[in-house]
């Protein structure tokens, strides 16, 4: 099989994808259990409780994590439709398999966008810490997993019965 513009697209993206991911792991280091902590936290007590256990080294790297994740969001997206197209092209999907394909990530990444501006925002603004924030933009946060999380999974079972059929002669 001879590779396509769109297979170099979905490698470079993915790559991308990989760069930032550890970027942001690099960043945050040991501050990284505590973000996934706010991301999940159903309760204006347990997202406080994360933000005053984190001295002021954790703090920043916390702070510090926003500014590439900002990014991140854009590259995860583009490299999930990407594979949607790919997989599109070498199996067949329903329509309203490719219309989820495409429509998950850019969700998943504008409710990325949601949870950091929040984030981001109660973190300097702690007196805005309420329950119904809280609530509300870690369930913003727990849908951006799942679709994310979701389609990344989709994508690796159609790749993995794509190129099983192509190593045993089937397409």
């Amino acid at each position: 099989m001879t590779l396509t513009a769109l297979d170099g697209k979905l490698i470079g993206w993915s790559a991308a994808y990989l760069l930032s991911q550890a970027n942001i792991a690099r960043l945050l280091g040991p501050a990284g259990p505590k973000l996934l902590k706010t991301q999940t936290a159903m309760s204006a007590r347990a997202y406080r409780d994360v933000l005053d256990s984190m001295d002021e080294a954790e703090t920043a790297r916390f702070r510090s994590h926003f500014g590439p994740d900002m990014i991140h969001p854009v590259i995860y997206g583009v490299a999930l439709v990407t594979g949607a197209k790919r997989l599109g092209q070498l199996t067949e999907l329903s329509p309203a398999t490719r219309r989820a394909l495409y429509a998950a990530p850019v969700v998943a990444a504008a409710a990325d966008y949601v949870e950091n501006v929040v984030d981001l925002y109660l973190l300097d603004h702690r007196d805005r810490i309420t329950d119904p924030v809280v609530r509300a933009t870690s369930t913003v946060s727990i849908t951006k997993w799942v679709l994310s999380i979701g389609t990344l999974a989709y994508l690796s079972q159609g790749f993995v019965r794509v190129w099983a059929g192509m190593a045993t002669g089937r397409r």
